[in-house]
């Protein structure tokens, strides 16, 4: 899969658990899980809005396209 995310890293850098990530982002645990772990097949600009302003970062500091 050429496009990466890399929401663990960010979350890692901000220090913010799933779960606080979740509150702040108004999405369900398993919703930010199933996108974390790579597994989203697409991610809503609203969605992605959301956890660049929780974790104050760019979209491409959470997706990252790799050859």
């Amino acid at each position: 899969m050429p496009i990466v995310v890399n929401l663990d890293v960010m979350m890692a850098k901000r220090k913010m658990s799933l779960n606080e990530l979740s509150e702040k982002v108004g999405l369900t645990l398993s919703n930010l899980s199933i996108l974390k772990t790579g597994k989203a097949k697409a991610i809503r600009f609203s969605t992605l809005e959301a956890i660049c302003g929780a974790l104050e970062c760019q979209p491409g500091d959470i997706l990252e396209f790799v050859e």
